[in-house]
């Protein structure tokens, strides 16, 4: 990456750059490859915060299954993470994850799970969990909420025979030709995923996060207190692919000691260690034994350390300088926090970063953790919080007495309760990722880059003002 014309003489955050276009023989954006090669085996640079609003099993099945790696929260205990784990692990790849509802449960129970939506459904079964049928999310608006799933069965939804689908195109073919727009997969009589014409057409486009047995790969994270390394023994028993070792103060001896005695584990599984913002903190890190190093101290929406301690640095320069060190020293860094459009992923992937960890951007999405709410106008939102917050406190340190958990909510920072609105034209994760890929692609293009090692070797960036950034911002209303 070079600037353009220019020289910076301060920090910049996302905002205050911008990409130049220059000669591209790249003729075409799905032509590019997005995968990070850092390591972890995903196939696009998108990772989902360690934030229990954000990541859970369901949504870290559906980012891997589109290339992308989840990271189960360090909050969970350790046999939640376990079950977590071994859940992501079982679900199927070809298909979409079901999710089950039983016949007795109500219409209202059904919504605060699933919205209304073309293109996505609900899986009922009885009460010793046999299959019954299949409701479309749609037909969900229509019903009354006090209805009994079980009473909106009224001819089984055509379902799909897991052995009729060759591939992802065969499987689109098949749900146009049977005028589908969502089904059951069944084998042997048995409900082992679902599918909507929209995620066939994606088996197409992406390409998923795969272990060595063809498994969805996922990550989980861990404190440095405690028993660290008995943690990660246990996460990687459980079949963890990537250990993110994660604390707000990355660059401290806490630190080190806990890279060390996971290192010394020899576990084979890339070690991903941070959050620290400079080049010392880097070579500390990785000294130590971290493979990938995470970069950003404040820049997230839930978070509150900047106006609290003063303490961080703006994104985009601190992903520049990091991501230098840590190419020298053979080792990679994720941008973690301060994105808000595609736009800002792609220059962090000029800067240097290996993938982008995404937080609150997620939190309003189907498959992340938490219900379905509605506020006083009818807008379907979910709730987020910080995680050095006091509800994240209290989630965190649930088992103390009272007392200790007391002193620590004392200390608590950052936003306890925030309403994260569905977006109505995306409300599903996959809805994000196909924007935000499809950005980051045509910014490679622009770049003249075929994949991401090139773009941030192509990549001209310009400083600008705040009005050039607000330049750039789509009218909100017509002329």
């Amino acid at each position: 990456m070079e600037f353009y014309e220019t020289t910076p003489t301060h920090d910049l955050t996302y905002s205050d750059v911008f990409l130049v276009p220059r000669h591209s023989d790249v003729g075409s954006r799905l032509g590019v490859s997005l995968a990070p090669q850092d390591g972890t085996g995903a196939t696009i640079p998108i990772v989902s915060a360690n934030m229990n609003s954000v990541t859970g099993p369901r949504l870290a099945a559906t980012l891997a299954r589109r290339g992308g790696l989840a990271v189960l929260p360090q909050d969970l205990h350790l046999q939640d993470l376990d079950a977590a784990i071994r859940w992501v692990k079982a679900q199927p790849v070809a298909f979409d994850s079901p999710l089950f509802l039983s016949d007795g449960q109500t219409v209202a129970e059904a919504l605060r799970q699933m919205p209304p939506i073309d293109g996505h459904g609900i899986v009922i079964t009885d009460a010793h969990g046999g299959f019954l049928g299949c409701i479309s999310a749609l037909r969900l608006g229509t019903a009354l909420p006090d209805a009994r799933l079980g009473d909106l069965l009224h001819g089984q939804l055509a379902s799909i025979d897991a052995d009729e689908v060759t591939d992802a195109r065969a499987a689109f073919d098949l749900m146009v030709a049977a005028d589908l727009e969502f089904a059951p997969v069944l084998h042997h009589g048995a409900v082992i995923g679902t599918l909507s014409r929209t995620s066939a057409l994606r088996s197409t486009l992406y390409q998923p996060a795969l272990d060595a047995n063809g498994r969805l790969r996922v990550a989980a994270a861990v404190g440095i207190n405690g028993d660290v390394a008995g943690k990660a023994a246990a996460l990687a028993a459980a079949g963890i692919d990537v250990l993110v070792l994660d604390t707000a103060h990355g660059h401290q001896e806490g630190m080190l000691r806990a890279i060390r005695s996971v290192k010394a584990l020899g576990l084979s599984v890339p070690i991903v260690a941070g959050n620290v913002v400079t080049t010392a903190a880097v070579k500390d890190l990785v000294d130590a034994g971290a493979d990938i190093v995470k970069v950003g101290v404040g820049p997230g929406a839930m978070c509150t350390t900047r106006m609290m301690t003063a303490v961080g640095r703006p994104q985009f320069s601190a992903v520049l300088e990091t991501a230098a060190t840590a190419r020298e020293l053979g080792a990679h860094v994720w941008a973690d926090g301060g994105v808000r459009y595609p736009r800002d992923v792609a220059l962090a992937l000029a800067a240097g970063a290996a993938s982008v960890m995404i937080g609150s951007w997620f939190a309003g999405t189907i498959e992340a953790p938490g219900t379905l709410e509605t506020d006083a106008t009818g807008r379907l939102y979910k709730q987020s919080w910080g995680m050095a917050s006091t509800k994240a406190v209290h989630d965190r340190f649930d088992r103390l007495d009272p007392y200790e958990l007391a002193r620590k909510t004392l200390f608590a920072e950052g936003i306890s309760s925030s309403k994260i609105y569905l977006d109505p034209l995306r409300p599903s994760v996959e809805d994000l990722l196909d924007m935000i890929t499809s950005g980051v692609r045509s910014s490679l293009t622009y770049a003249g880059a075929a994949n991401l090692a090139d773009f941030h070797e192509r990549a001209l960036v310009g400083i600008q003002s705040a009005a050039g950034y607000e330049e750039g911002k789509a009218l909100p209303v017509s002329w």
